[in-house]
């Protein structure tokens, strides 16, 4: 008696971009949820958070990687995948503190730049794990 294995589920390549795409925008709504809902706690719970634009990037980096860490696992993503998309919140602003502290960039451009630079950087996590938000 020989034995089959089960067919393999093979998804066409539009229905593996849906798949990215998808992963992609909830780990965005996650975030905007996470700046709209925990925004306002941290200025209940930290008045004058804002008065510094370095510290409130940061403040709302964690605001973002909260919610959409908290998304992902609800997801079933595994913890290191979680760990570098939560990365990929601060490296931006990582990056961009350095010219700001130096006077080199404004506080508006390192909020500005520091957001927009988010979106690729959570293209770069996703593609390098590829396999885990294709399913």
């Amino acid at each position: 008696m020989t034995t089959q294995t089960p067919p393999r589920h093979t998804h066409s390549p539009g229905r593996h971009t849906w798949h990215l795409v998808r992963h992609y925008l909830e780990m965005v709504v996650a975030m905007v949820v996470g700046m709209v809902v925990l925004g306002p706690l941290e200025a209940l719970l930290w008045p004058g958070v804002d008065d510094r634009v370095d510290v409130h990037a940061v403040v709302m980096a964690t605001n973002m990687a909260v919610a959409m860490a908290a998304w992902m696992r609800f997801r079933g993503h595994s913890w290191p995948a979680i760990a570098e998309m939560s990365a990929a919140m601060y490296v931006p602003f990582a990056v961009l503190l350095v010219p700001y502290w130096a006077g080199a960039v404004s506080g508006s451009f390192l909020f500005t730049a520091g957001h927009v630079l988010m979106l690729p950087a959570m293209a770069l996590a996703m593609w390098w794990r590829l396999d885990e938000y294709a399913h």
